[in-house]
C-alpha cells in the first residue's frame, strides 16, 4: 500500500477519516439503534450493506459522479426521501413496539431478513448527503495524478472500509449493551421506543438533511 501512496498522506489520512467517521451521524446512529433492538450479530447484515455504499460513494466521489449528482439534485433528493420515510415508518413500528424488529420477549417474534438490514444500510450510505459532499472534498486531495489511479482508490476505500467498520461496530456494541440493561430491568417497551425515536430521527435526517 506505502508504494501506491505517501506514507505522511496515510499518516494524515486515517486519523482525519477515523475522527469524521467516529463522530455520530446517520449510519452510527442506525447501527447503535439495530444494535439496540436485534443485537450486534445481526446488525453485521445492515453493517455490510451501508460498507458497499461507502465503497460506492467513495469510489464515485473520486471518479467526479458525486459532483454531477450533486448539480443535478432531483432524482437524488426523490431517493433519500424514499429511503427517509421507509426508515421513519420503521421507527414508528419500532415505537408502537411491532414489526420484524421490534424487541420481544417471545422466542418466535419475527426477525428482519438479512437482505432487508442490507438494504436499509445501503440506503443510508447512498442517500447520505453529507457522505456525499465529504468524499468529494476528502478524497481528491490524496490522490496523486503522478501515481496510477486505482491501486490508489483501492488502497483508500479499504482503509476507509476497515475504519468505517470498526466505528459501526463501536456504535452497535453500545446499542446491544442499552439493549441488556433495559431488558434486564424489564423495561422492553421503553427499549423500543428508545430504539424507534432513533430511528425516525435517522429518517428525518435522512429525508430533511
Amino acid at each position: 500500500m506505502s508504494a501506491w501512496i505517501d506514507p505522511a498522506i496515510l499518516a494524515l489520512f486515517i486519523p482525519t477519516f477515523f475522527f469524521v467517521s467516529v463522530t455520530p451521524g446517520m449510519c452510527m446512529t442506525l447501527a447503535m439503534t439495530l444494535g439496540m433492538s436485534i443485537g450486534l450479530r445481526r446488525t453485521l447484515h445492515m453493517m455490510w450493506g451501508e460498507l458497499i455504499g461507502v465503497a460506492l460513494v467513495s469510489v464515485l466521489s473520486v471518479l467526479g459522479v458525486a459532483a454531477v449528482m450533486l448539480n443535478y439534485p432531483t432524482l437524488f433528493h426523490l431517493f433519500k426521501y424514499v429511503g427517509g420515510a421507509y426508515l421513519l415508518w420503521l421507527g414508528i413500528q419500532l415505537w408502537r413496539s411491532r414489526g420484524s424488529m421490534a424487541f420481544s420477549t417471545q422466542s418466535d417474534a419475527r426477525v428482519s431478513t438479512p437482505w432487508s438490514l442490507a438494504m436499509q444500510g445501503f440506503v443510508t450510505a447512498i442517500a447520505n448527503p453529507k457522505g456525499w459532499a465529504f468524499m468529494v472534498s476528502l478524497l481528491p486531495p490524496f490522490i496523486s495524478p503522478a501515481q496510477p489511479l486505482g491501486p490508489q482508490i483501492t488502497a483508500l476505500v479499504a482503509l476507509i472500509l476497515v475504519i468505517e467498520f470498526s466505528c459501526l461496530v463501536l456504535y452497535a456494541s453500545g446499542g446491544r449493551t442499552l439493549r441488556h440493561f433495559l431488558a434486564r430491568s424489564g423495561n422492553v417497551r421503553l427499549m423500543n421506543r428508545i430504539a424507534g425515536t432513533l430511528m425516525m430521527g435517522v429518517g428525518l435526517w435522512l429525508a430533511l438533511g
